[in-house]
């Protein structure tokens, strides 16, 4: 069996009854149109908007795919706020100041 370290953070963040998941990758923002000439990196973005790029195959699996499924899965089970980001932007996207920001 295969554990998705995403997926697993988010279960576990639900467990412990957290309002923000914070997941640490190696880019700053999660992106949709990556690698083509319109690509877009996303700041803050509703559920729904997520969940519309998710659902049009953005997000490739392996990669960014389930990190934005743990995020639209946290707030659909009760979190209040999911952050992609990178490790040294952290802070700055607990701020609101970078990172993809997923909110209800």
């Amino acid at each position: 069996a295969v554990i998705d370290k995403d997926l697993a953070g988010e279960r576990l963040a639900e467990i412990v009854g957290a309002d923000i998941f914070l997941i640490l990758t190696d880019v700053e923002e999660a992106k949709i149109n990556y690698g083509k000439a319109n690509e877009k990196s996303l700041g803050k973005i509703t559920f729904e908007e997520a969940k519309q790029y998710f659902d049009e195959g953005h997000f490739l699996a392996g990669s960014m795919g389930p990190k934005v499924k743990a995020c639209l899965r946290f707030l659909k089970n009760g979190g209040k706020k999911a952050i992609i980001t990178s490790l040294d932007k952290a802070l700055e996207a607990l701020k609101e100041q970078s990172g993809t920001i997923v909110e209800k």
